[in-house]
């Protein structure tokens, strides 16, 4: 039995702004032909599909068009819903679409029925279970696992799982998809922290007793044992990931429940890119001339902030999409106290000795020193203007009117 198994994709996430649409599509048209190329049995996607619960139109559009393309082919695609879908959402016309060969499991209540194919070297079938993603606060109850966290709730669906595989033929191999953050997984900066509900990680025991697991959500593709893997994601989405070759595993079952797998490459659509130098490195250095096409992260250690970095940047590399300021000063052997060191000076000065601080090598200009002057002149005068007390009227009160004849002013009250 040949499996390809992928995850993670995402389908409408974007890069910093940037639409990664193409890069989607192109992915999804390898998918397609490499099932196809390699003679797969079955594809599995171990959840976020999506990036969002309600997708885009593209999004959605090239989903469906993927599945089309597989099922023509007559291979059989297993999915599952991940933290990023929406589970309901994803599962509508799940029943009519197996039909066609497009498992959906998004029903965390379903986790223990399976997906049987027919294995046509005649070593019986292989039974696919799709755990989607649990939160424990939404699941617990249905699953049975009372007041537990991550780990209770998957562990609860993989009793399910082994109580049925217990009940079919003996022999039958079994494959499980999940979306969870197992303990071991090395994480990146573009996955959703799952963590509300419970310590996020599970052990990797809690699978024990099938022959392949099938992860989604961590998106560097890893091996945390011969039988638990995960694919990763099909594209980076952070260059937190920039390290990481993207691929697909391609996973032969033999009779016996054997393993064997193969790291298939995903293609590049542009290469991620983190400099990092003084800008006039940045621009001038020869050896970054083979990241002019990249993605690229642009970390500036100049002392002073250099005028309009970023567009200067874009006419070497126009595809930068992230700047960063690290400014590399030197260390002072000053260790006087705060007060200590202001003592005695201004507050004009104070402000001078701020801006030549956090512009090393650029003190105030003579400019900028009178504007510092007159900003505190302004907040002085303000100041003094809310303490001054409020002048008395200049205006004679009026006289009061007079009562039962009397006239009025002293002589009346007299």
């Amino acid at each position: 039995m040949r499996l390809l198994h992928t995850s993670d994709w995402h389908l409408g996430r974007s890069f910093h702004r940037a639409s990664l649409l193409d890069a989607q599509r192109a992915f999804l048209d390898h998918l397609v032909a490499t099932a196809q190329e390699r003679a797969v049995d079955a594809v599995l996607v171990a959840g976020d599909i999506y990036d969002r619960a309600v997708p885009s139109l593209a999004a959605v559009e090239m989903f469906d068009h993927a599945l089309h393309r597989l099922a023509e082919r007559g291979i059989t695609t297993v999915m599952i819903s991940g933290n990023h879908d929406s589970a309901r959402r994803l599962g509508v016309g799940s029943k009519l679409m197996g039909r066609a060969g497009v498992h959906l499991r998004t029903d965390p209540e379903e986790c223990g029925i399976p997906v049987l194919l027919p294995d046509g070297a005649g070593h019986g079938e292989v039974a696919l279970y799709g755990v989607p993603y649990l939160e424990p606060s939404l699941v617990r109850h249905a699953l049975g696992a009372g007041t537990g966290g991550h780990t209770a709730v998957l562990r609860a669906a993989m009793d399910r799982v082994r109580a049925d595989l217990a009940t079919r033929p003996a022999g039958t191999r079994s494959v499980v998809l999940a979306h969870a953050f197992v303990t071991g997984g090395e994480v990146s900066d573009s996955e959703r922290d799952i963590t509300v509900g419970g310590v996020a990680s599970v052990p990797a025991s809690v699978f024990d007793g099938v022959d392949y697991v099938a992860l989604g959500h961590l998106h560097n593709c890893q091996t945390l044992t011969e039988r638990v893997r995960y694919s990763g994601t099909p594209i980076a989405y952070s260059f937190s990931e920039a390290g990481h070759p993207k691929s697909m595993w391609l996973i032969d079952l033999g009779p016996g429940g054997e393993v064997t797998a193969e790291r298939l490459r995903c293609p590049v659509p542009r290469p991620l890119a983190r400099l990092r130098g003084s800008l006039a490195e940045l621009l001038e250095d020869p050896a970054h001339e083979r990241h002019t096409d990249s993605w690229v992260e642009a970390t500036l250690t100049d002392a002073a902030r250099p005028h309009d970095p970023m567009a200067r940047l874009a006419e070497r590399f126009p595809h930068t999409v992230s700047l960063v300021f690290a400014p590399e000063r030197e260390e002072t052997d000053d260790t006087r106290s705060y007060a200590v060191r202001l003592k005695g000076r201004t507050d004009r000065q104070i402000a001078e000795d701020f801006v030549a601080h956090v512009r090393p090598g650029r003190a105030a200009a003579p400019e900028e020193s009178a504007m510092l002057g007159q900003a505190l002149e302004a907040v002085r005068v303000a100041e003094s203007e809310q303490d001054e007390p409020a002048a008395p009227s200049r205006t004679a009160p009026a006289a009061r009117p007079a009562a039962h004849g009397h006239p009025t002013g002293t002589e009346g009250a007299r």
